[in-house]
């Protein structure tokens, strides 16, 4: 049974961030996989909360030293790894102090919502693409999980749509209910967003009522959609209920992961 490649982007993932189904579904899957064949990659945030010497997380120099240009500043990018724990699955986190040395998620201290919480997003989506690239790894299916991995598919759609190692994958967004957080967007944010030459036509499906939805634009820009919430802002449910593509609701983190590989199977011509 020939390996399929499957590369997996991820806001959060467990042991590193709990207590959420991201987290869940982002350890239990890929260790499913793994049992099943395939070769996968795991790539997340390097959150100040992620504790260094617990979970053994070390520099990759070789990956690292990319910087990452946003509203035409340079942002350094370091890789760390770790494996995942009970196996030999690698981690991969992307770091910048900037950005993610921080002692909360997405919120401070006081409860509110990081500033710079879109910035963020538009850098770990570029920094995972441009790794995976200095990776020369060709994946069969990216799947996303999360608002800050959902310009993922919109980057690949754009800029990266003429890059030999994405022409041929598959990109799935898993949407999960929850605060995405872009009403705290700074207003420059969609000059942030539109990267390479982007123009505002392009952002376009990311646009509800004047507002930016990431889960919007993500849902438009994706091969297949898997939703893994129970409660969306209508436009979201709508939209879900009237796609055209592949769709999946898996909203139990302790269900059948055999269902998310058959969906995989039915986005490429070789089972996984």
């Amino acid at each position: 049974m020939e390996k399929k490649r499957i590369l997996f982007i991820s806001q959060e993932m467990e042991p590193y961030t709990t207590g959420d189904a991201i987290s869940t579904i982002s350890n239990k899957l890929p260790l499913h996989l793994y049992d099943k064949n395939a070769e996968l990659r795991l790539l997340m945030p390097r959150y100040g909360t992620v504790n260094e010497r617990r979970h053994r997380l070390h520099e990759v120099v070789r990956l690292s030293g990319i910087n990452i240009i946003i509203d035409e500043s340079d942002h350094p990018l370091i890789i760390k790894v770790a494996s995942l724990p009970s196996s030999r699955l690698q981690v991969y986190f992307l770091d910048n102090d900037d950005y993610f040395k921080r002692k909360f998620l997405y919120k401070n201290a006081d409860g509110e919502p990081f500033a710079d919480n879109g910035e963020r997003g538009v850098f770990f989506a570029k920094g995972a693409l441009e790794i995976v690239k200095k990776f020369g790894w060709v994946p069969d299916i990216i799947h996303c999980h999360g608002w800050m991995s959902a310009l993922v598919p919109f980057y690949l759609k754009t800029v990266y749509k003429d890059e030999p190692l994405f022409r041929d994958s598959k990109v799935i967004f898993s949407a999960y209910d929850g605060p995405s957080y872009e009403e705290s967007f700074a207003d420059d944010y969609k000059a942030k967003v539109a990267i390479d030459g982007l123009k505002d036509a392009d952002l376009e499906p990311f646009m509800e009522e004047g507002r930016f939805s990431l889960a919007k634009g993500s849902i438009q820009y994706a091969d297949a959609i898997i939703k893994s919430g129970t409660e969306f802002p209508a436009h979201i449910e709508e939209q879900m209920a009237k796609l055209d593509k592949p769709f999946l609701e898996f909203t139990d983190v302790e269900g059948d992961y055999d269902e998310i590989v058959t969906f995989y199977e039915s986005l490429v011509e070789e089972v996984v």
